[in-house]
């Protein structure tokens, strides 16, 4: 919570001016809430199919689409626990009862995290370089670091060594030759999924009456995730994310409108990812259980 009120407080944040608005500052407009919802929620089962693809070219199974989204989902419940393992950790353990080794699996979700990290990092540097000017130098210099790794990552054998260096760092490892991966394919999709997450948040802030641009709004939301994941101590970045998302939106939206868009948010993504995961939970029980046989027949006549 320190960082969080270290960023509102250099943007002149006042949590009472909250308290005053009216209802109708926090209640949306019910259609674009529900486009935004709807763009968000692909944006999710995007990321999930990714991952099955990245498990299916390390060597391990091919997952059916619906599959690898049912699993992802119910695995994402983990990011609601202190810590960057149990979502990995999870999706581990539900993949390997489909038949996916778990070294296959652990290893898809963390290098499939890595690549998403780029991703964000890359739409995020429109916050950066969309802000004031103070904001844009750190932009160029992001740029040019994420610039640099995507010219990397497309290199088969720096991408191989990038991968094994990454899996290191999160005390991981996988299963499948490195060298022979489509990491700018993969690359070229998590960018879509973000486009989708960012374009999700902008239609969510018209939904609010805002209006803000789509660059400086969409990616701001990129940036802040990104901000968010470094701090490890945070479940789903719960606070340091809302302070970024304030500081990166104030200039185009004001400090209270941001305030008002990041707890919504906060709410939107908690509703649109918990809801399906657990209905996924649900008839993931259901189907592990199997039918009840029937009870043999007592005695004879």
């Amino acid at each position: 919570m320190a960082v969080t009120w270290f960023i509102v407080d250099r943007v002149g944040f006042d949590f009472a001016a909250l308290g005053d608005l009216g209802a109708e500052a926090w209640i949306p407009d019910p259609l674009l809430f529900a486009a935004a919802s709807f763009l968000l929620l692909a944006a999710y089962f995007l990321s999930a199919s990714v991952w099955g693809l990245i498990v299916r070219e390390l060597g391990g199974p091919a997952i059916p689409a619906h599959e690898s989204v049912r699993l992802f989902m119910i695995a994402n419940l983990g990011r609601y626990v202190p810590g960057k393992v149990w979502q990995i950790a999870g999706l581990a353990a539900l993949a390997k009862g489909r038949g996916v080794p778990a070294l296959t699996a652990t290893g898809a979700a963390v290098l499939g995290q890595g690549i998403a990290l780029i991703a964000a990092s890359m739409v995020g540097m429109g916050a950066f370089l969309s802000g004031p000017e103070h904001f844009r130098r750190w932009g160029i210099i992001g740029s040019i670091i994420v610039g640099t790794l995507i010219v990397l990552v497309s290199i088969p054998r720096v991408f191989a060594w990038l991968a094994r260096l990454w899996f290191k760092l999160t005390r991981t490892e996988t299963q499948g030759a490195l060298g022979s991966l489509h990491s700018i394919r993969w690359l070229g999709l998590y960018v879509l999924s973000w486009l989708m997450y960012g374009g999700a948040f902008w239609v969510l802030s018209r939904s609010l009456g805002m209006d803000g641009g789509l660059v400086p709004v969409g990616s701001a939301f990129a940036a802040a995730y990104v901000l968010g994941y470094a701090m490890i101590f945070a479940p789903a970045g719960l606070g340091p994310r809302e302070g970024f998302l304030i500081l990166f939106l104030t200039p185009h939206l004001g400090a209270t409108s941001a305030g008002v868009i990041a707890v919504v948010a906060r709410l939107w993504t908690t509703l649109i990812e918990l809801v399906p995961a657990g209905l996924f939970w649900i008839n993931h029980v259901a189907i592990d259980r199997g039918p009840v046989p029937d009870a043999p027949p007592r005695g004879g006549s």
